[in-house]
């Protein structure tokens, strides 16, 4: 669970609190010398502070409400949080740029990473919807959202190296995004060597928790790396694991097909959804009642500044 701003601009608006205190505290410590200064009957001085104080400090504490509520309303408060799903839709992201081609698989990451995929698929509810993306320098929509396991696996079975240079995760969930749009339960599924060299993790992390997209990944390759046309291969876990646990997912590491196909069928088990509730609508109305709350007071002879 965690707090979110869609607009994290407005939250300057609440440097105006300490502000509005310290003028308060000022000003009634001025008007109390410029009072005493005037009149000696002290212990009539003293009840009627307290009434003085009373009213001043209510003016104040609405006063501040006020702004603190209008303020995390325009910054577009929500909390978000995961929460058990009965049923998820996926999106199956392959990395078929070329260093995949490794062989520290058999025959190389990119056909195991297939196989897998698609014993994945065949796992799945009767009613889960998937789609297939393959990804590297461009993200490539291989099938749509659908029920059809044939459809899924042929899908997959198609997925070949790209000649396009490059590993965009960045434009795998933006399209993952897209896909399962209207989706309750949404979950990217990434298979790659983790070699991202195309755009930053924060900007993936930063669109899928806007999309409310759970980021899964499993990384496929030996720490030892794998041999491939131009040279050694190794696998980049941290790209992948900061995807996953920014995301509210989870990182599988793969050096072997048995723990890939493993890593796949845990997927399965966790039914999970991210889901953010915001606030923002109920801050406005909140701050709304304040300030009428304010002009009532203040026409009732509250003073918020003394």
């Amino acid at each position: 669970m965690g707090i979110v701003f869609q607009n994290p601009q407005y939250l300057w608006l609440l440097a105006a609190l300490p502000v509005m205190v310290f003028v308060h505290f000022f000003s009634l410590r001025s008007r109390k010398k410029s009072a005493l200064s005037f009149a000696n009957f002290e212990a009539i001085a003293r009840v009627k502070g307290v009434e003085f104080v009373s009213r001043n400090l209510t003016m104040l504490v609405v006063a501040l409400l006020a702004v603190s509520s209008l303020s995390l309303s325009l910054a577009g408060m929500g909390v978000r949080q995961n929460l058990v799903s009965s049923e998820s839709s996926f999106v199956i992201a392959i990395d078929n740029s070329q260093s995949m081609e490794a062989t520290d698989f058999s025959p190389n990451r990119l056909e195991a990473a297939k196989q897998a995929a698609s014993e994945f698929v065949d796992s799945l509810p009767p009613h889960a919807r998937v789609a297939v993306v393959s990804f590297s320098g461009n993200a490539i929509v291989e099938s749509e959202l659908t029920t059809s396991k044939e459809k899924l696996k042929e899908a997959i079975k198609r997925i070949e190296l790209s000649e396009i240079g490059g590993t965009d995760i960045n434009e795998v969930v933006l399209l993952a995004s897209n896909i399962l749009e209207n989706e309750d339960a949404k979950s990217l599924v990434v298979v790659s060597d983790g070699r991202i060299n195309v755009g930053t993790i924060d900007d993936a992390v930063e669109r899928a928790e806007k999309n409310d997209l759970i980021v899964h990944t499993i990384g496929i390759g030996t720490r030892e790396g794998g041999q491939v046309n131009y040279g050694l291969s190794k696998i980049d876990e941290d790209s992948l694991k900061a995807l996953a646990y920014n995301t509210g997912g989870r990182f599988f590491m793969s050096t072997d097909l048995a723990k890939l196909k493993n890593s796949f069928q845990e997927i399965v088990k966790l039914k999970l959804k991210r889901v953010t509730r915001d606030y923002s609508r109920e801050l406005g109305i909140a701050a709304l009642v304040l300030f009428i709350i304010y002009f009532v007071l203040s026409t009732a002879g509250y003073k918020v500044l003394p």
